[in-house]
């Protein structure tokens, strides 16, 4: 990973006087950054719902209860990770280190996905060089699709707007039985290589046996069911996992109001790193209580990537300080409905698809 060097400018000063803020917030109230008693609800109703829905699809009477108590356990444990594992992640879930570890872990390996290796390069990679293609392990490399202009520009590019969907079914696929595994042997599909520790490879390939194990093997033994029908089940679960996921996070990063900057020569950026999350990330329906609730405040991206250390059930309430400050400072700050955000996505693909480089649209709020 290429580590960069930022330029001070009036983002700093707005991070400052942002962070007094929200301290002062939180100080008046004597209350914590950490998730409150809202966060502990929504961890019992969410690993609650995960292990009823697992229970209800193993005593399916029919095939239709069977897919339909898969696909709802699929979605309920998405939401548990936009909730619970997010937050637990930063160490922000609740106050203690321990549980926002062991949270974080279950949650995470649970799935078949390695929490070591996505916490570490979520935090030290994605969150501090966003949309920095080298540096931010999140900006892809995909033949099949462009992102950056350093990239280069082929033919069937053209279409890329309009196949991406079809691409976005097999992400939860990609992710589980390709893009970990090609992480052991140090290759990746991302635009920078990962390292990952002997233990964390035996970790990665155990829990994805179990999630095989638990997701397939137990359903074909306590079930009257052929093996196609619990496959089907397993890629219909994976594809609904992928379009929620990409719809939720895709169009935060990838607009065309968003920037991909570059260093120079030097490993130096041409601006702080408040101005980069600002100028990197689009919010969507930031006021919404329940996309805020459900998304676990994956709406409100630039706002997290600034505030990383405050849980997501505060956010709405420390929005007006985030906005002011921002308008004070004269720093961007982009929200728009998710309409809005979804046209501005594919309207970068599709530019990106048939131009070498292109021009970013102003954002006028």
């Amino acid at each position: 990973m290429n580590k960069l060097k930022f330029t001070k400018d009036n983002g700093s000063d707005f991070y400052k006087d942002l962070m007094q803020q929200v301290d002062e917030y939180f100080a008046l109230r004597k209350i914590n950054k950490t998730g409150n008693g809202i966060m502990i609800f929504k961890i019992i109703m969410y690993f609650s719902l995960d292990i009823g829905f697992y229970l209800l699809m193993l005593n399916s009477d029919t095939v239709v209860e069977f897919y339909i108590y898969y696909l709802l356990l699929g979605v309920s444990v998405l939401l548990t990770a936009f909730n619970i594992s997010h937050d637990a992640s930063h160490g922000v879930a609740v106050k203690s280190k321990f549980w926002n570890k062991l949270l974080f872990s279950i949650s995470f390996n649970l799935q078949g996905n390695n929490a070591y290796v996505w916490g570490k390069n979520h935090n030290e990679s994605h969150h501090l060089y966003t949309n920095i293609e080298g540096s931010d392990i999140d900006v892809l490399n995909n033949p099949f699709l462009r992102m950056t202009v350093n990239q280069p520009l082929k033919s069937f590019h053209k279409y890329q707007f309009l196949y991406i969907p079809i691409l976005s079914l097999l992400y939860s696929i990609n992710w589980f039985f390709i893009r970990e595994v090609l992480m052991i042997f140090r290759s990746s599909s991302r635009t920078i290589s990962i390292q990952i520790p002997p233990k964390e490879v035996f970790k990665l390939i155990l829990f994805k046996l179990l999630y095989l194990g638990y997701m397939v093997i137990v359903p074909l033994f306590f079930l009257e069911l052929s093996l196609g029908h619990v496959l089907m089940a397993f890629i219909l679960n994976h594809f609904i996992v992928s379009i929620i996921f990409t719809g939720v996070l895709g169009v935060s990063h990838l607009s065309d109001y968003v920037q991909h900057p570059h260093p120079d020569s030097e490993g130096k950026l041409p601006m702080s790193w408040p101005s980069l999350q600002m100028v990197t990330s689009v919010d969507y329906n930031v006021k919404s209580r329940f996309l805020n609730w459900t998304l676990g405040g994956f709406n409100a991206h630039a706002m997290h990537h600034i505030l990383p250390n405050v849980s997501h059930v505060h956010y709405l309430n420390i929005l007006p300080i985030f906005i002011e400050t921002a308008k004070k400072h004269n720093v961007p700050y982009m929200k728009m409905s998710y309409g809005n955000a979804v046209k501005s996505y594919f309207r970068f693909l599709y530019k990106m698809g048939r131009s070498e480089s292109i021009k970013l649209r102003r954002y006028e709020s």
